[in-house]
């Protein structure tokens, strides 16, 4: 069976003791809520990773929220996946929007950034999505699929195998508009249905998709009811200790 997984990102907020403070939070109460194959992560800054991993053994699962391509040299203020690894670090955040709107992160380099994660035992949660012209022009099939193909199909059957999906409708993360259930669905299923093309269907039925468009307590349990959405990549309810375990908790439910 595919893992259910909810995956905060804190994006750049907190500072040390306020992100100790968090986690401490979640793990505790997240501890009883998870069951079969449901996995809790918290992708956080990387001055908290060495430590969070100390405090969150197995209840809460961590990760980076990006990764340099290059095993190691001079790239000043860059974080290798070597380094997340040896830092307590099980996920890494490939390809979020921000990153591919504010630093112009090409397919390619996704890629790159993908192989040197998997090189590293680091399970890649790589994101895919449309910003709102794309979606309104009816574009947004072509561009998800334009990049699973330039990103993600290029691996291996065996290697692709280990990654996470992360939809992101550009669209729907802090504009105030909000993706329905029935349209996140729909290119869920999209997704799905290309991975099989690519790599069969049982490789397609065990990869986990996440939803990653402003997923919250009040909307988790319809969008985690559909059957393509296997959990969420979660922005604004993250640093909020209760609103995270609502959602974790919606798979209970």
């Amino acid at each position: 069976m595919r893992k259910q997984i909810v995956a905060g990102n804190w994006k750049m907020n907190l500072d040390y003791t306020e992100g100790i403070s968090l986690f401490s939070e979640i793990v505790n109460m997240v501890r009883d809520e998870q069951k079969g194959t449901q996995v809790a992560v918290i992708c956080a800054p990387f001055i908290h990773l060495n430590s969070l991993a100390k405090l969150g053994g197995t209840t809460v699962r961590l990760g980076a929220q990006n990764c340099h391509q290059n095993e190691s040299g001079a790239f000043t203020g860059e974080i290798s996946a070597k380094m997340i690894k040896s830092a307590g670090c099980e996920y890494v955040i490939i390809g979020h929007s921000e990153r591919r709107q504010y630093f112009a992160e090409s397919d390619a380099l996704l890629l790159e950034k993908t192989n040197i994660a998997l090189q590293n035992n680091l399970i890649p949660i790589f994101c895919i999505g449309e910003t709102l012209d794309e979606r309104n022009n009816g574009s947004y099939f072509d561009v998800i699929k334009s990049q699973l193909t330039q990103g993600v199909f290029a691996l291996s059957a065996e290697d692709f195998s280990k990654v996470v999906i992360a939809y992101e409708p550009v669209w729907a993360i802090g504009t105030g508009l909000t993706a329905s259930s029935a349209q996140a669905q729909e290119v869920h299923a999209f997704i799905r249905q290309e991975i099989a093309t690519q790599y069969g269907d049982d490789i397609a039925a065990n990869t986990s998709i996440l939803y990653g468009g402003s997923c919250n307590p009040k909307n988790a349990a319809e969008l985690f009811a559909q059957e393509d959405i296997d959990g969420g990549l979660i922005g604004g309810a993250s640093l909020k200790s209760r609103d995270f375990t609502d959602i974790v908790k919606t798979f209970n439910a």
